[in-house]
């Protein structure tokens, strides 16, 4: 009689998931191997939804767009008019806007209020057009097919988002310690 009852108390645990049915006492689920372990306390619910993007910010993405821009501008464009020993035509103007974005990515992250690492990226996309065609027409010695100015311009948005993203954690601060 006390194994129907305890039968009868313990329900199979739905998997969150896909939804198959394991035991009450299982930690993972038996079909597609997720987690049963939800948030411990409220300070962790409120910790993974501080990481989140809250939304898009179309002035902090026309801030982004103005910092990019000017950056890469300076960088690519400018001082080699003023440092002449430097040419940044064809590949080389590539290699060196991937770490321009990142750090434009990274200026902007550091700076937002509130969770935007969306706005740089997508200000990144509108700058790496008119710097592909601009290095893509120039080049002379150092050429590359088109193909790879995209490549490596999307590998440019890509860090872009990672610059994004590290501002966005340094300006978070030290995660807080738990409490003993």
């Amino acid at each position: 009689m006390a194994t129907a009852t305890a039968s009868a108390t313990s329900k199979p645990a739905l998997c969150p998931a896909c939804g198959y049915k394991n035991a009450a006492s299982a930690t993972r689920c038996v079909s597609c191997g997720a987690s049963f372990d939800g948030p411990k306390s409220r300070a962790d619910i409120a910790r993974a939804r501080q990481l989140g993007q809250n939304g898009f910010s179309v002035l902090w993405c026309a801030i982004a767009l103005v910092v990019l821009t000017v950056l890469t501008a300076a960088l690519v464009i400018g001082l080699p008019m003023v440092v002449t020993a430097l040419d940044f035509e064809g590949s080389n103007g590539m290699l060196v806007s991937i770490p321009v974005w990142f750090l434009g990515g990274l200026l902007i992250g550091m700076i937002s209020p509130g969770r935007t690492f969306i706005e740089p990226v997508v200000a990144c996309l509108f700058v790496a057009i008119p710097t592909v065609g601009y290095l893509a027409s120039g080049q002379t010695v150092r050429t590359m097919p088109l193909f790879m100015y995209i490549i490596m311009a999307l590998i440019g948005v890509m860090f872009t988002l990672i610059g994004s993203y590290l501002g966005e954690r340094i300006q978070m601060g030290p995660p807080p310690k738990p409490a003993e």
